[in-house]
Order: C-alpha cells, then structure tokens, then sequence
C-alpha cells in the first residue's frame, strides 16, 4: 500500500479511539470544556447510559456564529496559539480534538449563544461525512451539546460498551472527580429523567465538607485530616485519612493537579509511602489531594487522554509530597511506626540531593526557585472534622512549668506600666519566655516578661508572613499563574489608576493584559491573591495604590498577606513552632497580634477582699 494522506473522516475516527473509549469519556471531555469557559452551572442529562444521549448544558461564554463550524474542526481550539502556551498549559482542554472525535461517532448538535450575541446558532453533524449544517436556535448565554447514537457508524466499538447502568456508573464516577475538582460550580446529573446527584456550589469551607461528604461519604469527613502546606511555589492541601479508617479498596483515592484530575505514579508513590507501615495488611489509605505548582513546572501533554503528567522536578515534588503526608499523621495521635521512612529510591526520578532540613516561611523570597533544596514544608493547617476533632486542652506543660505560675502573681507590673505592647527581652528575661495553653484552638496564653499574654495565632501568621513578603521585595514577588484567568471591567479612574502605578502592579507579582474595550485580563498574581476573590480585591488595590500611606511596601505587604488570612485550628505543635518565630520580632508586633491579659482588677478585688 503506497503511503498517503489519510482523510480527515478517518483520521478523526482513528482520534477517536483515544478520546471516546466510552460515554464516559464523552461526558469528561465536555464538562471540562464547560468549566474552561468560564461555567458555574452545569447540568447533565443521560439516557440508556449515554449510548442514546449525552446532554451537556452549562452558562459559560459560549461559542459565536462564526466559529460553531470551526469548533468541529480537528484540531480547533481558543485554548492554545504558540508553543508558549503549550508550555505552560492553564485550562483541562487544548488539544482541539474532542467534539470532532466525538461528532465523528455519533450524531452530534451543538447550540451556543455568547453574550454579545442576541440570536443562539446551532450546529448539527452526523458521523462519516462530517458536513456541518448550521441554523438558528433559541437559546440562553452558554452551550448544550447533545451527543446521541454513541458509535453508531462503528458496531465494533460499540459492542465493547457494557450494561447501561456499568456505564452510567462511569459516567456517575467522572462527575465525582469533577465535582471535587471544583467546589464553586454547581453540577446536576440526571438518568432516564430522574435527577440522581446534585451538587451544589459553594465557597465556604462548610460548603466544601458538604461537597466532600456528598462525594466520599460523611464517615469520611468526620475522620479525615485536613491538611495545606506551601513550600517555594509548591502547594499541596486537602483530606487524608487516618489508617484507623482505611478501606479495603482502593475506591476513595482523587488527586489533582493545577485542578485537572490525575491518576499519577508518582503521586500514588509519594502518598503510598508516607503511610509506609500504618496501613493494615491489605488496607488501602484515603485521600483528596490538591497540589498547585508553576504551570511551567508540570507537562501535561504526555498521555493522551490526560491522566497523567510529568513534573520538570519529579523528585523535588515526590519528597515534598512525602513530607507533607507524613508529617499530618504523625501530627494525629495514632501510635507511630516503629521507624519513621525517608524518602528513599523506590521512585526511579532524576538525582536530587536535598539540602539540610529547615524551617521556612509560608512565602519564600523571590529568586528561590526549584530544586533548590527540600526545607521542611511549612503546615498552614492540620485538623480533623467532627468528633475526631484535635483537642487542645493537652498544652505540653511541664510540671516545672505549672510550679513556676505561683510565683507569676508577684511580678506582675504596677498598674503604671505600659500594656500597649510587649518589649523586647534581654537574656535574664529568656527564662519566663514560655508558651503556656493553648485556647479555642486559636489563641496562645503565653508568660512574657512577668505576666501573662494572649496571641492571636492567625493573624501573628499573617504578620510574619508580610514580614517575609517584605524581605523579598526588592527582587519583587514571585507571580503564580492564575488556573483561568480573571476578567475585570475597569472604570475610566481606575484604568487611569492602572497606567499610574503599572511598575508597582509589576512589583507586587501582577501580570495582566489589556482586554475588549474598559476591561483587564489578570494572568499572574502573587501567592496570597492566587485563591481570593479579585473581582472585589482588585479595585480595591487600585484604590490603597491612591494613597501615599497605604501603598508603602510594608503597608502593601501587610495587605497581600492578610488577603490569605484563614480562620484555622491550630494545634500545640505548630502553635508553639509560630511563637518560637515570633521570639525575635517580638518588641516589633502590632497590638493585633498580641495583647495583654488584663488580671489588675481580679488581683485588687482578692487582695482587698472585695
């Protein structure tokens, strides 16, 4: 056979047989299109477990007149244009491939309306011959497409399709993985007619555990550690299960990464060993895993249906991975192994030497790039639901300790003394520096100079970690790539606001490009912004860039920090860790920070009898 060109029909077939194994991948490849344009609702409809219907509905941007042909296209996408972009991949879709694999086994209809335009198209084509036609719809802001007859111009492909209720659960299992992919958009799944999942959006962490029991089941959320650790642009959150609860399959496993859900050796590897001997003969650990990196950092066009990525530091990721994980169950009160693993060279990556462990702030200064050394992750938060809850009662006193607060009522301070802020201790005053309870998982009484204080552990993180973004300004903050990019509609002050302080924008790690007419597109901004609300932040920013006072660096700092303020428990470990950070910053900590313990009155009242 002479070699040739082969025609588009079965060159889209052949395409085919890697996007479309079942309707499940159907379903997968078009939900994700929907959350790439930008969808908060989206409903999905399924008939004889998809192999008569597939109907995806969402309120996403949708698709204009004049590229509804396009869309079916091969190798047709808004999601990439130069190998930059490939680089450095930000959206679940870029491959252009979906709806002409799918269009050219089944009978396809695509309706779509952006908000620009007042009348919705629709888009019809039907297996081999691939001709669009297009005509008028009626139709709100978004898209439906409806996928109907699955394989049926290939009889041998779909004679490997299973019983309609084996393939509805497939379809049942993608939405799950989707559905905790992303928390904030709402996802309806109906069967036959009949709704059967609902997820509803939500932003607050009460919503999440809400999601979470939905998807993996309340005994889950009442037993699962939760766990967010950052370390030099590598970010790693979610629930991990103690082996108290592990599960005799392997059946409640979901990782992501940069939100795209993963089925990856690597991380399997990582969460596998640090459970290490914990785990019961034949049990199988469980977890939702969340890892955020620098999208230049990972390549996810390896598999071709996407499942797995490469990591430009494999085994950089692999230890961080390890450490965090380890670390959150050693921090329960499970009993621990009888020796604790390190990471050793069970996962075949390139050499990596890791440097001496230390501690680090929760943002590292500019200039620290990868595989620079594995410090020890710092935990932003280690606690349990429900009532496997940590309790804080247990303080760590020592006996020495207790004895020595007897002595604590004779030097307190005259009423005369200053109580604004603490002052800075000499080495006679190192003794008394102690860490004493620990109260509502939240505040840490501690003996400072002869008496007694209260530090508000969240915002003294807060306070440290400007304190860090401080150190590196100079070098200017370190932008993260933005998982979809935010767009903004500016009034004419603000855009005028915008051009005024561009080099102070660039500064602080925002990277953003001119949109249509008054609007902005946010690409990058810097690791406090990355997961806040910047549609209210934004403005607000242009606004404090105004005043003299409020755009200083340290004021700047202060702010982006605080925007990653989260209301957590804490537990003694890391309560004491922050104030040990603390010890030499502390004659320069803000009253909201730390505040004295007010005993004068009690004190006065017992003495005088009162």
């Amino acid at each position: 056979m002479p070699i040739q060109i082969l025609p588009a029909r079965l060159a889209n077939q052949i395409a085919a047989g890697e996007v479309v194994e079942r309707p499940a991948s159907v379903v997968k490849e078009l939900v994700e299109n929907s959350l790439d344009a930008g969808a908060t609702r989206i409903e999905v409809d399924i008939e004889k477990g998809g192999a008569k219907l597939i109907r995806i509905r969402d309120n996403g941007g949708g698709i204009g007149k004049d590229e509804l042909t396009l869309a079916l296209s091969r190798h047709a996408t808004s999601k990439v244009s130069s190998l930059a972009d490939l680089e450095a991949i930000l959206s679940l879709g870029f491959r252009g491939e979906a709806l002409a694999s799918i269009s050219s086994v089944s009978r396809l209809v695509l309706t779509s309306r952006p908000a620009e335009q007042e009348q919705a198209w629709q888009a019809m084509a039907e297996g081999r011959d691939m001709a669009v036609q297009l005509q008028p719809a009626s139709h709100p802001v978004g898209t439906t497409v409806e996928v109907s007859d699955l394989f049926f111009n290939t009889p041998a492909r779909r004679r490997f399709m299973r019983t309609e209720k084996t393939e509805f659960g497939h379809i049942d299992e993608v939405l799950r993985r989707i559905a905790l992919s992303r928390f904030d958009v709402g996802i309806t799944l109906r069967h036959n007619g009949k709704p059967v999942r609902q997820y509803r959006a939500g932003t607050l962490p009460s919503q999440h555990d809400k999601r979470l029991a939905a998807v993996c089941g309340p005994a889950f959320v009442s037993s699962a550690l939760k766990f967010d650790s950052d370390h030099h642009g590598l970010r790693l959150w979610g629930w991990l299960a103690p082996p108290s609860a592990a599960r005799a399959q392997p059946d409640l496993q979901y990782t992501y990464v940069n939100g795209r859900m993963m089925r990856d050796k690597l991380l399997n590897h990582a969460v596998r060993q640090a459970y290490g001997d914990r785990l019961p003969a034949e049990g199988h650990g469980a977890f939702v895993l969340y890892l955020e990196l620098d999208a230049h950092e990972v390549d996810v066009n390896v598999h071709p249906a996407k499942h797995e990525v490469r990591f430009h530091q494999a085994r950089l990721v692999h230890d961080f991975i390890y450490q965090v994980l380890h670390q959150t169950l050693e921090d329960t009160h499970s009993v621990p192994p009888a020796s604790a693993q390190e990471p050793d060279a069970g996962y075949e990556a390139e050499a990596y030497e890791p440097a001496p462990i230390a501690a680090s702030p929760r943002y590292a200064p500019a200039g620290h790039g990868y595989g620079r050394g594995a410090e020890q992750p710092r935990h932003s938060g280690i606690s349990q639901h429900g009532y496997g809850a940590e309790r804080t009662h247990d303080s760590g006193i020592t006996q020495g300790q207790w004895q020595g607060l007897d002595g604590l009522m004779t030097t307190l301070p005259a009423s005369g003394a200053s109580a604004s802020a603490p002052v800075a201790a000499s080495a006679a005053d190192a003794q008394d520096n102690l860490p004493l309870l620990l109260e509502r998982e939240r505040f840490l009484v501690v003996l400072y100079r002869g008496r007694l204080w209260l530090c508000e552990l969240n915002q003294a993180s807060v306070w440290l970690n400007g304190r860090a973004l401080l150190a590196a300004w100079q070098q200017g903050l370190t932008p993260q790539p933005l998982l979809l990019p935010i767009r903004l509609a500016l009034p004419a002050e603000q855009q005028q606001a915008l051009a005024s302080h561009q080099a102070l924008l660039t500064k602080l790690g925002l990277e953003l490009k001119t949109g249509p007419g008054d609007t902005i597109i946010l690409t990058r901004v810097p690791q406090p912004l990355r997961h806040a609300d910047l549609a209210r932040l934004f403005p607000e920013l242009l606004a404090r860039l105004e005043r003299e006072d409020a755009r200083q660096p340290e004021a700047l700092c202060q702010w982006l920090a605080q925007q990653a303020l989260a209301d957590e428990a804490w537990n003694w470990r890391r309560a004491t860790a922050l104030w040990q950070q603390l010890g030499p910053e502390l004659n320069e900590v803000p009253p909201d920070v730390m505040r004295p313990v007010e005993m004068e009155q009690q004190l006065n009242r017992w003495t005088h009898g009162d």
